[in-house]
């Protein structure tokens, strides 16, 4: 079994898509104070793009995601800032240095003021790093950010399965995940009753499914188990008539699949020979996999994207179907 904070490319993981998709209660749950100042009927915008263009040359580190915002600030002036968020897996004895060096880069890129907050989801309670910076001939450099720390929510475990804000339902899979490492059957069950908690907040489908990614990708089952969870899914989505989880994600294989395939037929017609035409299907079913894998198990390694470049069109087909079935990328793979 894998858990998620062992991957060492979790850039990308169903934290940020989560993040996105409902930015003012992340903020509302982790940094309320700064949620106050914040004018919400003005709209926010996400920056990635030029966060990336920023700090494309800095050093990554384990962190789940990263996201830059441009919010309005309710102070009675129309002004707006940026707000840079990270979210960090692992301790890195570089994460404060690294808060300070985006922050002054962003700020001297657009110059305007930049928040920078961090969400600490390593496992050391002792490990807070909050403040970077250094004096050199009497000249002093600082930056203070305000830290939250998941691990400090572990004695609210019923109130954050009660709480409406989505965000306390990802921090408690977090901490469920944290507290059955090594116990697969108390992580089945901990998974199935978040799942089930999913469906009673009463939510629209697209939060729902999002929210379902974070929770799946965090915490991983053995294929048995993995099996008996997507039973009880159905049941659960039988009882509250709200069949999304199971059938959109079938909906979503059969749509990547036929996008994949006709984006690659689209390129062989325009090569106008035959030849082309077979192997955009085959580049397409290629790429339509690969999406469907990232969407499901994270980032790929180079072994991975290797075997798909040289799979043939029946191998991609049975890799495809075998998606949902699986709990390991590996899995997806083994010949029966």
């Amino acid at each position: 079994m894998t858990d998620p904070q062992n991957n060492s490319d979790a850039y990308d993981s169903p934290w940020k898509e989560a993040l996105e998709h409902a930015f003012p209660e992340f903020m509302a749950f982790y940094f309320p104070a700064a949620y106050a100042q914040i004018d919400w009927a003005q709209g926010h915008t996400f920056k990635n793009t030029e966060l990336r263009q920023v700090v494309r040359d800095a050093e990554l580190g384990k962190r789940f995601a990263d996201t830059l915002v441009q919010v309005t600030l309710e102070d009675g002036e129309p002004r707006w800032i940026y707000i840079h968020i990270e979210v960090q897996g692992r301790r890195d004895s570089g994460f404060a240095r690294r808060m300070f060096t985006y922050n002054y880069r962003l700020f001297d890129r657009y110059a305007h003021p930049v928040a920078s907050l961090a969400v600490l989801a390593d496992e050391d309670a002792g490990w807070r790093p909050d403040v970077y910076s250094f004096e050199v001939l009497g000249c002093r450099h600082t930056l203070e950010f305000p830290v939250v720390k998941l691990i400090d929510y572990a004695d609210r475990a019923e109130a954050l399965v009660a709480n409406p804000n989505p965000f306390a339902l990802v921090t408690a899979a977090h901490l469920r995940t944290r507290q059955t490492k090594g116990d697969p059957q108390a992580r089945y069950r901990a998974k199935r009753d978040l799942v089930r908690s999913l469906y009673r907040q009463g939510w629209d489908r697209q939060r729902i499914l999002d929210l379902f990614a974070v929770l799946d990708w965090m915490m991983r089952l053995p294929d048995a188990l993995e099996q008996r969870l997507w039973q009880d899914i159905e049941a659960i989505e039988g009882e509250t008539k709200m069949p999304y989880v199971t059938s959109v994600e079938r909906l979503a294989i059969r749509r990547g699949m036929q996008q994949g395939l006709e984006q690659g037929m689209q390129r062989g017609i325009q090569q106008g020979m035959q030849q082309g035409l077979e192997q955009g299907r085959l580049e397409g079913k290629i790429e339509g996999l690969e999406r469907l894998l990232v969407k499901r198990f994270g980032p790929l390694d180079e072994a991975t994207r290797k075997r798909l470049d040289l799979a043939t069109p029946e191998q991609l087909d049975r890799w495809t179907d075998r998606i949902l079935d699986v709990s390991r990328v590996e899995a997806v793979f083994e010949e029966h």
